[in-house]
């Protein structure tokens, strides 16, 4: 696992500058376009061009499947998993709409379903047939851990293979909330109440009894100490890991990252507590409904560009963001300038 110690790049100024000066030329008032105009310079200093593109977008789905979901924490059974990854490959699935839309490459990966999924058009790096119940024992083991980076990385390396130039990553997987809840709990040092939310469609008398179940896992495991990668193996999932690897890998090679809801944003939490360096790799898409997302955003200084009240995961959030930066982009090569349309500027 050391290639998740690779060096990531950092923003390229000389662009960074170079898009603030084209944005004080553009036929507009300086700031009008707000966020749109910070999208734009953030874009060409990562992606050291004077004018970025977000045109050819790459989404990789990572399903899998937790054994904590034998304890009752989801309102689904864990069967919806395997059934979902088939409605996503059937092109039914709210991703798959929106990745049509947005003229997105979807691939979806399999890195621990419980379930065999060998008949489908997917890509297969199944690591087990789902995580171990981590309030019994360690989710994964540190083999197994490895694999799931490895699911992301090589992601990635398909990405730009086809010349993307944005890695959306999202998730498939019942119980997955409850994971990514004892992931931040561990390590952030807070309390199982404090983040656990509905997931699924809890009710409140069920969110409890899930952030009780996570609360004792904690606990069972409190003399752990608090790393990304013992946070990873002992609380899973497969999914979550493969994010924590994309989004690595992805920075390691120069690709802008925008991140889903409040699984990817822990995820994305892991990943910059392996190398801070990737923070400016970052574009949050989105901020959840989920209870402890904000929590996570605030956490690591992160302005998502929505709040729509979403909390579907599989990178829907992400996606629907999509055309923002689009926009982003457009506007900063498209606008004339004052002097190229003739316009006085004050």
């Amino acid at each position: 696992m050391k290639w998740l110690n690779n060096q990531i790049p950092s923003p390229d100024q000389r662009y960074l500058l170079a898009a603030v000066t084209r944005q004080q030329q553009l036929t507009k008032p300086a700031g009008s376009l707000g966020k749109l105009e910070n999208l734009a310079v953030k874009l060409a200093s990562l992606q050291s061009q004077a004018c970025p593109s977000v045109d050819k977008a790459w989404i990789s789905i990572f399903a899998a499947d937790h054994g904590i979901a034998n304890a009752g924490v989801s309102a689904f059974p864990q069967a919806v998993t395997a059934e979902m990854v088939k409605n996503f490959v059937n092109g039914g699935a709210a991703i798959s709409v929106l990745a049509k839309q947005n003229k997105a490459h979807l691939e979806i990966i399999d890195v621990g379903v419980a379930s065999s999924l060998d008949d489908l058009a997917i890509i297969h790096h199944k690591v087990a047939l789902g995580t171990a119940n981590f309030i019994q024992q360690a989710a994964m083991t540190e083999a197994q851990l490895s694999q799931a980076l490895l699911a992301g990385k090589e992601a990635v390396t398909r990405a730009l293979q086809h010349k993307s130039n944005l890695f959306i990553a999202g998730e498939m997987g019942i119980a997955n909330t409850s994971s990514a809840t004892a992931i931040a709990c561990h390590l952030l040092k807070l309390n199982a109440p404090k983040l656990t939310g509905a997931g699924t469609g809890l009710n409140n008398e069920k969110i409890r009894e899930k952030a009780l179940i996570i609360q004792q896992a904690l606990l069972r495991f409190s003399d752990i100490e608090a790393t990304p990668l013992n946070a990873l193996q002992y609380f899973g999932g497969f999914e979550i890991a493969a994010l924590v690897g994309s989004y690595l890998a992805a920075a390691q090679n120069n690709l802008v990252i925008l991140v889903d809801g409040f699984i990817c944003t822990i995820a994305a939490l892991v990943a910059t507590k392996i190398n801070p360096d990737l923070k400016p790799w970052l574009i949050y898409s989105h901020q959840s409904q989920e209870q402890g997302h904000k929590i996570i955003l605030d956490e690591l200084k992160a302005e998502p560009l929505l709040n729509l009240g979403m909390r579907l995961g599989e990178a829907s959030g992400a996606t629907v963001a999509l055309p923002l930066l689009n926009s982003a982009c457009l506007l900063h090569q498209q606008m004339a300038t004052f002097e190229q349309a003739e316009v006085s500027q004050i």
